[in-house]
């Protein structure tokens, strides 16, 4: 598909040099207990994934982005799609935010990690 490219990466988890692996110990970001548990390195390239301590609090801004976007988008499907009210279009955008709250996570943490790795062809040959 998209292998090979920062969108991947992004999209599934993996491990943002060699997209052999996830970047995370449970597949389901649904998991609370485990949302944000992540492997210290990928075991395929050796990719240290928490560069340095805190370096996902950085990701937070990205969270914030996609919340827009997601409120946004809920926004114009209820208010101007569906003709609802002001006030259901309020209450559909929080639950929305609620229920997507785990994939912001996560996606926000993918995109945060890619702008500082790319993707290496020597490095996903290597096994």
């Amino acid at each position: 598909m998209l292998k090979g490219s920062k969108l991947y990466s992004i999209f599934t988890g993996t491990c943002p040099v060699c997209q052999s692996e996830s970047m995370y110990v449970s597949s389901n970001p649904y998991n609370l207990s485990k949302a944000t548990a992540m492997n210290e390195r990928c075991s395929h390239c050796n990719t240290k994934y928490k560069i340095e301590p805190s370096f996902f609090y950085g990701a937070m801004y990205v969270s914030y982005g996609l919340g827009v976007a997601i409120a946004v988008a809920a926004f114009i499907i209820t208010y101007s799609f569906l003709s609802l009210d002001k006030l259901t279009a309020f209450f559909v955008i929080l639950g929305s935010l609620v229920v997507l709250m785990p994939i912001n996570l996560r996606l926000s943490r993918n995109i945060w990690i890619n702008m500082f790795m790319s993707y290496d062809k020597e490095k996903a040959k290597d096994a």
